[in-house]
């Protein structure tokens, strides 16, 4: 990637050994952490797929605390009435963000992966609710909603990771998000570890390496099925 790419400041970055990069995925931190904090992901995920470019960026504000952390969005004042408002005023950044990031890798939207932990799920998710198909894939570790959705997105796959004992976002938000999206018929998935709380523990590292191998979007298969003449009717009678 040059040098010279208009991306955040701070941000840290894996690329591949050699060759240019075939997939972009973009890690964003929790509240209070910072970049560094993301590096055991990123080392797992670089693992996996060597030839994806991952970034780390800073948050974009100091936390209010006056600690050293960073945040996507302020808390001040958060309640579940203006909470929505606190993440949307953030997502107009983030897109600009990820759009550079995409041209400076040369990886299309398609071929990216938003993974957030925390608040960066948060952050994740809001951003592809409202820009459907600028990424491929969104990864949420211990995230949520701000507004459950009421579309369903067309483009782009989710995955919900949740500890069953995380207090600080519990695990009923994943599987409040998997149940509308059900109900929208959404294209997601959900792994829940039993005796994690609000972390990023290995077990969950790994499902979330098996869901990028293996998981196929559900928008590939009907492609798939469009292109044979007859199967998409009757896939759908067997979905009766």
């Amino acid at each position: 990637m040059p040098a010279t790419a208009p991306l955040m400041p701070d941000t840290l970055q894996w690329l591949p050994a050699t060759g240019l990069p075939g997939q972009l995925m973009v890690l964003l931190h929790g509240w209070g952490a910072s970049a560094d904090d993301m590096a055991p992901l990123a080392q797992a995920l670089q693992a996996a797929f060597p030839q994806a470019a991952l970034l780390a960026p800073q948050g974009f504000e100091p936390v209010e605390t006056g600690l050293a952390g960073r945040q996507w969005f302020g808390l001040d004042g958060d309640t579940e009435a203006n909470h929505p408002a606190l993440v949307a005023a953030v997502l107009p950044r983030l897109a600009t963000w990820l759009r550079a990031a995409q041209q400076a890798s040369g990886v299309g939207p398609a071929a990216t992966a938003l993974v957030g932990f925390s608040q960066g799920a948060i952050a994740a998710l809001e951003l592809a609710q409202l820009h459907d198909g600028i990424a491929g894939r969104v990864l949420s570790f211990a995230g949520r909603y701000a507004t459950l959705p009421t579309v369903a997105l067309a483009h782009t796959t989710l995955h919900f990771f949740h500890g069953a004992t995380d207090t600080v976002i519990p695990a009923a938000q994943s599987r409040l998000a998997m149940e509308r999206l059900r109900a929208l018929q959404g294209d997601a998935t959900i792994d829940i570890a039993s005796g994690v709380g609000h972390d990023l523990p290995p077990a969950l590292v790994q499902c979330a390496v098996q869901r990028l191998q293996t998981h196929i979007p559900h928008r590939t298969w009907m492609a798939a099925m469009g292109a044979v003449p007859g199967l998409a009717g009757r896939q759908g009678a067997e979905d009766d």
